[in-house]
């Protein structure tokens, strides 16, 4: 028999284990190639899932009246007129631009207020301060509907009923946005302010050249949170407005309910066109918005 039969047996105690250790670090490998496989799998499983209903919305919406509800998913032909005739229908491109707008407002007023409450709550030391911010937090606890009559009623009180400004006024400040930002805050050092103070900055220059530069991401994720809530609003709008050129895009959909007519293939057709701002600033800003999510709890 050769030499190189016995080449295994004559392998020294170190080669042995460096083979023993090759081939475990092999097997482990292919376990977790086999659990990241497996997770993926899972996962485009769950997306699937989420996208269906959007997928379903934009078939339907380019489907013919007699198609909907009934045989297979895809139309027999692509109707692309149905988004013409949603602007035909209603005044769509109104409702469009009253809910951009207003969500715009409200999202501005929030990211202002909000950072400037979580500034002074953060990083001004003040007596009461941290049982102050507590019963602030406190009212995130009510329910939105708890407050909408006291907030009609001051809306009555100032003639603001049916106009933007009755809409945008008591969604100017939000808890969860000062809440947000307070955690943000906190995880930035105070020796930049003691530092910018000793140079002679104000609070006011602090906050706005030191701060909110470096509180981007959590600005950010406010941003996106606010501008969906309200884009998408439905019950406020509909207690407050009574014009139709003033309606926001989930009040002026009604105008295709069943009840004034069949006309789903329409509503789909609306509602695909209503979502593409909330997809466009999602897609532009999600990174942020994980990034300030990820941060913004890093500090209690």
């Amino acid at each position: 028999m050769s030499t190189t039969d016995h080449a295994p047996e004559n392998r020294t105690a170190p080669e042995k284990a460096g083979v023993d250790n090759a081939r475990l670090a092999s097997a482990n490998e292919r376990r977790r190639l086999a659990r990241t496989m497996c997770l993926h799998m899972v996962l485009v499983g769950i997306s699937f899932t989420f996208v269906l209903p959007f997928l379903w919305m934009v078939l339907t919406s380019l489907k013919p009246l007699a198609e909907v509800g009934v045989g297979s998913w895809l139309p027999s032909a692509f109707k692309w007129s149905n988004y013409a005739d949603v602007f035909r229908v209603i005044p769509f491109a109104r409702f469009y631009w009253n809910s951009i707008f207003i969500a715009s407002w409200v999202t501005f007023l929030q990211v202002f207020t909000s950072s400037l409450a979580a500034f002074s709550f953060a990083r001004i030391r003040w007596p009461g301060r941290d049982k102050v911010f507590m019963l602030y937090l406190a009212t995130m606890m009510l329910p939105g509907l708890v407050m909408m009559i006291p907030n009609y009623q001051i809306m009555i009180s100032l003639n603001l009923v049916n106009s933007f400004a009755g809409l945008i006024i008591p969604a100017a400040f939000t808890p969860f946005g000062t809440f947000l930002l307070r955690q943000f805050m906190l995880t930035i050092p105070t020796s930049l302010d003691e530092a910018a103070e000793i140079d002679g900055a104000s609070k006011w220059r602090v906050y706005w050249d030191i701060i909110l530069p470096l509180c981007r991401p959590g600005l950010i994720t406010l941003v996106i949170f606010t501008f969906i809530g309200n884009y998408r609003s439905f019950f406020w709008p509909l207690v407050m407005l009574k014009s139709i050129h003033r309606y926001t895009l989930p009040v002026g959909l009604l105008f295709f309910d069943s009840t004034r007519g069949q006309t789903t293939n329409l509503l789909m057709a609306a509602v695909t066109m209503s979502v593409i701002p909330m997809v466009i600033l999602f897609v532009v800003l999600q990174k942020y918005l994980v990034k300030g999510i990820q941060l913004g709890g890093v500090k209690g």
